[in-house]
């Protein structure tokens, strides 16, 4: 496996029922099966889906649903016993992605995923260190939400190094979510929509980039200077190595980060990452 499949492979969750998408059932899943089976298929993760939109799931899919792997978004009041059913029926639920910073709603919460479902509670940026702890305490795992359709939505770099300086301490995983639609941070349009404002968004690679410096103990100044990178050529991409300035990892060690600390992230376009990187060149 070269540097950047290590790296990128089963990265972007497919969330296109979420703004600014926000599609139909039978588009996304159509997309999603679409993608699964096109010449990008390694880069492709699950199917983000609402634990109570599951009815619509099987009639926009069919007998495909079952090939279909899926990331689910429940709340705290949810019906956790459909949760343990739909997992029951063989549905590949893979994970579910709960939002609470709440520490004792955290422990109450944990106790209900099935096993071998990987449990995802997002916390506020800038978490309290009780959330944080109840999070390693349950063995679950972080979501950062990284943006949205609003300027204001999008953390500073300086709070998302210092959450992740957080979470590495730990030897907790996360993954991301909301504004990660371009590799590189930059100003871009928050929208698809012809008049849509812009804002600087946060880059995926940027995110990977922090994660690889402060998972094997960089500092998290440097995991700063790497959220705040602007130019692409910063980065040299070659089937060996990524390197970024005076950093750099193998392919070995982009599967260590990528299964030990950034599990990947959401997306509602799976489309606009891959054209972003095939115009790089960096896939």
């Amino acid at each position: 496996m070269i540097a950047i499949e290590a790296l990128l492979a089963d990265t972007i969750d497919y969330a296109g029922l979420y703004p600014p998408a926000s599609l139909d059932m039978h588009t996304a899943v159509r997309n999603y099966l679409e993608y699964s089976r096109s010449a990008r298929r390694r880069v492709l993760g699950r199917f983000v889906i609402d634990l109570d939109r599951f009815p619509y799931l099987w009639d926009a899919a069919g007998d495909y649903v079952r090939g279909m792997r899926l990331s689910v978004l429940a709340h705290p009041e949810s019906d956790w016993d459909d949760l343990r059913r739909l997992a029951d029926k063989g549905y590949a639920i893979e994970a579910i992605e709960i939002k609470t910073g709440a520490p004792d709603e955290i422990a109450r919460l944990a106790t209900h995923v099935p096993e071998g479902i990987a449990a995802y509670f997002e916390v506020p940026i800038g978490a309290s260190v009780e959330a944080l702890d109840a999070v390693e305490a349950a063995g679950a795992r972080i979501k950062l939400r990284m943006g949205g359709v609003a300027a204001e939505a999008f953390p500073s770099t300086q709070a998302v190094a210092h959450m992740l300086d957080q979470i590495a301490r730990r030897r907790l995983i996360f993954k991301a979510t909301a504004g990660l639609h371009h590799p590189v941070r930059g100003n871009y349009a928050l929208t698809s929509a012809p008049a849509s404002p812009a804002a600087t968004m946060h880059g995926f690679i940027n995110l990977a980039t922090a994660a690889a410096v402060l998972h094997f103990g960089g500092d998290v100044a440097d995991a700063f200077e790497s959220l705040e990178e602007l130019q692409p050529n910063a980065w040299r991409v070659g089937d060996n190595a990524i390197l970024w300035r005076e950093y750099g990892w193998n392919s070995d060690e982009l599967c260590e980060v990528r299964r030990l600390f950034f599990a990947g992230f959401g997306s509602c376009s799976f489309q606009d990452p891959i054209h972003d990187l095939e115009a790089l060149a960096w896939l």
